[in-house]
Formats: structure tokens, C-alpha cells, sequence
């Protein structure tokens, strides 16, 4: 859209009847279009019949002119402020030193900001032609006079290139700071914005005119572009001292998903003196989106995975990081429920408030309302003391609530409730506690058919399913078992501090082809079992369990993981591809066909990202 590059111009004086409303006819008069002007008193009243007389004496006609507030001016920004007596210079100063007596956004003071943005301020000194004797043509004349001496000073402004300049100055500020890749938004101490380039409109999805004037949190809140990280939050003075630096997730106003770094500065036009701030947001999707594509290779937020049905699963996260929808992950035990629902937390816009889990189905139900909803000194026998439950202490965060499937009925009456109400009380008190948490929950049965068979509330689960995602087993997603050992042998070094660097390919056969009833668990234990009866640096098949050499059968002999051998079959992506068209997409039989076994190809495929 085009930049208006016009200055803006606003006269102040006590009442707005007469000389602020005078000076805003003979500036627009002899600004030709130039400039935008407008009048606002102390306090509002009519406008000054005598005013719109004397007025009109000069072909000016100002009978149209609405009397106004400086309060009701919505916000609106203004280059220059010229204040035409004492009582409006006073506010007006007052106002650019808000926060000089700790009054903040929310703490209302005399002295709260009443001029947006950080205007010039100029005084003309000029007579009030309303006060003095009560003669009509004394009247008349003083009007006259107070005309002569604004037109005189109006005159000076446009004739001597005071206003030219002025607008030469505002434009120019405005095509330098839309050349930035970079928006820029600044507000007052009073959270109105009064600054915004192009790229801010661009990345926001919002025209200047839908940001300018608006306060900050009413544009940038309800995206979590503030978040936690707002000076301007709380109540009392903001602390804008330093400079912060953070990325986080947004929606536009377009529906556009964005991935952005906020870089917020203390804005000191005068030395000593905080006016509020000035942020620079950088847009960083496509950065984001390539750099989710590198993690993505072998794994996304300490979950590791290849396969298609990991990667869907690491892309639905992705795309709930910026809605703060419940969100249900079902799958067997031992699948790694709980690390999806940290990458849930951390991924999304509350990344910087509290992760609470709780077990759910390892508590009776009596410890399990103190655990989630606190209790109040007295309440039972032991309660010594106020205590705040997982749900306050997860407060602007995300509650994680494991085996959700083994609550009670009656429970179940008490989690719905608070869940339609976000407020609870706590055991033994009286006073509602309202919290803002995002419900991640997990469990490993059917709740559909725990539903049907009228064992699971069918209102609760609509509530905590939102956002379903089923974890697949180990044995659904054979591919992944490779970077998963490889993952797991770092952590059996790290905590044994034995030197298992490998396993054989005869080995990691056996475990490509075990059904891992215990999923990822069972794995990383047979492992840790593994690692010790192994005496040098290279787990064979007779260091593995039993069960899963029993249920194995006898392994294959293949390259192990880490070992460089002199002679061994090379795979060729071209001789991957044909084989495994030949065998429709088979994975087992297109190793064969290769003369291969299928964790050498399995390895092939994940090194490739297929």
C-alpha cells in the first residue's frame, strides 16, 4: 500500500472552543492538503460561536469542527503538538514522563501518558479570548486578536518551510525504515503504537492502519508474540531496561503459521528517560522450515525417528505449536508418550512457562485431587500447610496427565468441571483458583471403547482429544531400530561408562526382527542388559536376552553399526530403488533381491531419508 507521508499536527489548549480550534482551520487552510490537523482540549466543550464568527470574517469556516478530548483521541500518533496555554503545556509534558512516578499501563495515574507515540512538543503562548469583560465588542475583539496572533504563527510555519521540511523529515524517516527485511513496531509507556514499517505489515498480515495507535497486546497478544516475555505485562513500573531476544511461533492474520525473533530495546529518545520500546521482528519461517527438515533427518525434540508414520507424527506437532488446543497421545506402553508431550511444551508459545507431569493412574483418588488442585492447611489429617496443586503449578504452561484412561468415574465429574470452568478450588477450600495451563494427556488403552462400554465420560474425552495422535509400536516401525540403538548405546555409555561403541549387524538382525512387546523401553533395557555381559567394545547376539535370541531365530550376517570392514557389499541408491520396485515396496524382500539384510538396507534408507 502507498505511505502517507503527511506530518501530523495537534493544537491543545484548556476547553478546545476557541484557539485550538481556530489554529486547526488556519493550518488546514494553509497547509493546501499538506499536513493533517487536529484540535483537542483539556477537557471538551462546544466550539466558540464568537470563534466560528471571526473565523469566517477570513473566508474560514470552522462550524463543522468537532470539539473534542485529548482522551478522545483513540490513540492516534502526532508528529508535532503545539499546546496554546499553560494548562494544556502541563499535560502534555506531564504526559511524555509517565513513568517518572512508577505508574504502569494497568496503574492509572494522574500523570498516565494522554499522547500517544513521542510527538514534538512546541508552546504558543496565546490570550483566551473567552475569559475577560463581557461586552460583545470586546468579545468580538479579543477573538479577533487571539486569530491574529495563531494566524501570524501559522503563517510563519507554512511560509518559512517549517511545515515542508517537516514533512520532508517524516517521509524520509518512513521510506528508510521500509527498506528494513526487518519490521520495526515501537509503543509509548503507555502500550500504543505509534511506529510500523512495511515489513511489520507483511509479517503480522495487518495494514498501518490496523496497528497504529492500537495497544500492543490487542495486535501482538493474541499471537503469543509477547508471551511471557512482556515488560509490559504487570502492574507498576516496566522493567525495559535491558534487551531482550527470543523466536516464537505466530499466526497472522492471514492464517499464515510464522516462525519469528523478537528483538525488544528500551526506547530512550531522551537520555534517563524510558518512552516504552521498539522492537525488530525477523521473520524466520523458511529458516525454521529447513532447519525442521535437517532435525527431521533423524529425529525432532529428543524423539528419534525415520519412518513415515515417526515423521507424521513429528509434522502434527509442528503444526499445533501455535494453538493451545488439548491435545490426546494414545500408544502402547513404553512408545514415549511422555517425551511427545515435552515436545508438545517445548515446541509451542508456553515453551517458557512450567512442564507439570502426573501419573494419573498411580494415585487413589483422595492424594489425586491434592495433587492436582492443592489443599488448604487443615483440610485432612497431615495438611500442615497450603499447598498448590500441578495445576497452579503449571500455571501459563502445559499440565501433562499420563494414564489418564485409569481414572475414577467420579473423578472423571471433577476433571471435566474444571476443564469447562479453567477454575477449581482447592481440597478443604472455598476460594476459586483460575489457571491458564494447556492439557496434553496420555494413555495406553482404547478410550473409544472404554467410552462405548461406559467406562470413560464421553463429554471428558471430547474435551482432552482435541488433537489426537497415536504413537505406533517399535515393531510398526522396524526402520527406526537402527538410529534408536545407535541413540541407545550413547546412553548406556554415558551412564555405565563401559566402552560399547557397536553392535554387530548379526545382533542388530535379531533386533530388527524381535516384535517388542515392551516397544522402545523394553529396547533401550535389553541394551543396558546387553552392555553388561559384554567385555569388549561390540555387542554380539549371545550378549542379548534370551527371549529375543529365542524369538529371533538364527541371525544374519551383516556389517556392524560403526565398523568400517575392507570388503563389503556397497549399496546404490539406483540398485535400491530398482529392487525395491521389483519387490512393490517390500522392504524384506528387496534385501533379499539385494543380498543384503534388512537392517544393512534399513540403515541405507534412513541414511537417505526415504
Amino acid at each position: 500500500m502507498p505511505r502517507d507521508a503527511k506530518p501530523r499536527v495537534l493544537f491543545v489548549c484548556g476547553r478546545n472552543s476557541a484557539r485550538s480550534q481556530m489554529a486547526e482551520g488556519l493550518l488546514r487552510a494553509a497547509g493546501g492538503g499538506r499536513v493533517e490537523v487536529e484540535s483537542a482540549g483539556v477537557e471538551g466543550s462546544t466550539v466558540h460561536p464568537m470563534a466560528v464568527e471571526v473565523m469566517r470574517e477570513i473566508g474560514i469556516d470552522i462550524s463543522t469542527q468537532r470539539s473534542k478530548a485529548v482522551r478522545d483521541l483513540g490513540g492516534r500518533t502526532f508528529d508535532l503538538v503545539v499546546t496554546l496555554c499553560d494548562q494544556a503545556r502541563g499535560l502534555c509534558i506531564a504526559s511524555t514522563a509517565a513513568l517518572d512516578d512508577g505508574s504502569g499501563p494497568d496503574q492509572p495515574s494522574g500523570r498516565s501518558p494522554v499522547l500517544s507515540g513521542v510527538p514534538v512538543l512546541v508552546h504558543w503562548s496565546v490570550d483566551d479570548p473567552v475569559d475577560g469583560g463581557s461586552g460583545e465588542p470586546d468579545t468580538r475583539e479579543r477573538f479577533r486578536a487571539a486569530r491574529d496572533v495563531l494566524g501570524r504563527n501559522v503563517e510563519c510555519f507554512v511560509e518559512d518551510g517549517y511545515l515542508d521540511a517537516m514533512a520532508a523529515l517524516h517521509g524520509r524517516w518512513e521510506r528508510l525504515l521500509d527498506t528494513l527485511d526487518e519490521g520495526i513496531i515501537a509503543h509509548d509507556s503507555a502500550r500504543r503504537i505509534f511506529l510500523a514499517n512495511r515489513a511489520a505489515e507483511r509479517i503480522l498480515g495487518l495494514s498501518r492502519e490496523q496497528i497504529l495507535g492500537r495497544d500492543c497486546h490487542a495486535v501482538l497478544a493474541p499471537d503469543g508474540l509477547c508471551g511471557s516475555q512482556c515488560s509490559f505485562c504487570t502492574a507498576g513500573a516496566p522493567d525495559v531496561t535491558g534487551r531482550l531476544e527470543y523466536e516464537v511461533d505466530l499466526t497472522a492474520r492471514d492464517g499464515a503459521d510464522k516462525r519469528v525473533r523478537m528483538t525488544v530495546s528500551p526506547l530512550e529518545i531522551e537520555p534517563g528517560r524510558t518512552w516504552g520500546v521498539i522492537a525488530a521482528i525477523r521473520d524466520l519461517t523458511e529458516v525454521s522450515r529447513l532447519r525442521g527438515r535437517l532435525a527431521l533427518e533423524r529425529g525432532f525434540e529428543g524423539m528419534i525417528g525415520v519412518s513415515p508414520a515417526m515423521r507424521g507424527i513429528f509434522e502434527t506437532i509442528r503444526q499445533i505449536s501455535t494453538s493451545d488446543y488439548p491435545v490426546l497421545v494414545t500408544g502402547e506402553s513404553g512408545t514415549g508418550k511422555e517425551l511427545v508431550a515435552g515436545a508438545i511444551h517445548s515446541t509451542s508459545r508456553r515453551r517458557s512457562g512450567p512442564f507439570v507431569p502426573i501419573n494419573c493412574g498411580a494415585l487413589p483418588d483422595n492424594i489425586l485431587e491434592s495433587e492436582l488442585f492443592g489443599h488448604v492447611r487443615g483440610a485432612f489429617t497431615g495438611a500442615i500447610r497450603d499447598k498448590k496443586g500441578r495445576f497452579e503449578l503449571a500455571d501459563s504452561g502445559t499440565i501433562f496427565l499420563d494414564e489418564v484412561g485409569e481414572l475414577s468415574p467420579s473423578f472423571q465429574v471433577k476433571l471435566l468441571r474444571v476443564l469447562e470452568e479453567k477454575s477449581f478450588e482447592r481440597v478443604g477450600g472455598e476460594r476459586p483458583v483460575h489457571v491458564d495451563v494447556r492439557i496434553v494427556s496420555a494413555t495406553n488403552r482404547d478410550l473409544r471403547a472404554m467410552v462405548a462400554g461406559g467406562r470413560f465420560r464421553e463429554d471428558l474425552f471430547y474435551r482432552l482429544c482435541v488433537v489426537p495422535i497415536d504413537l505406533p509400536p517399535l515393531r510398526g516401525r522396524v526402520e527406526d531400530i537402527p538410529l534408536l540403538v545407535e541413540h541407545a548405546l550413547e546412553l548406556v555409555r554415558a551412564e555405565s561408562q563401559r566402552p560399547v561403541r557397536r553392535i554387530s549387524d548379526e545382533a542388530l538382525s535379531l533386533l530388527v526382527s524381535y516384535g517388542w512387546p515392551g516397544n522402545v523401553r523394553e529396547l533401550i533395557s535389553a541394551l543396558q542388559f546387553a552392555s553388561v555381559g559384554c567385555a569388549g567394545d561390540e555387542i554380539l547376539p549371545q550378549h542379548l536376552p534370551l527371549e529375543i535370541r529365542k524369538a529371533s531365530g538364527p541371525p544374519r550376517r551383516m556389517v556392524a553399526i560403526g565398523v568400517r570392514p575392507g570388503r563389503r557389499r556397497k549399496l546404490a541408491r539406483a540398485a535400491v530403488e530398482a529392487a525395491l520396485a521389483e519387490a512393490g515396496g517390500n522392504r524384506a524382500r528387496a534385501a533379499r533381491i539385494l543380498g543384503v539384510g534388512r537392517a544393512t538396507l534399513y540403515r541405507f534408507l534412513a541414511g537417505a531419508g526415504q
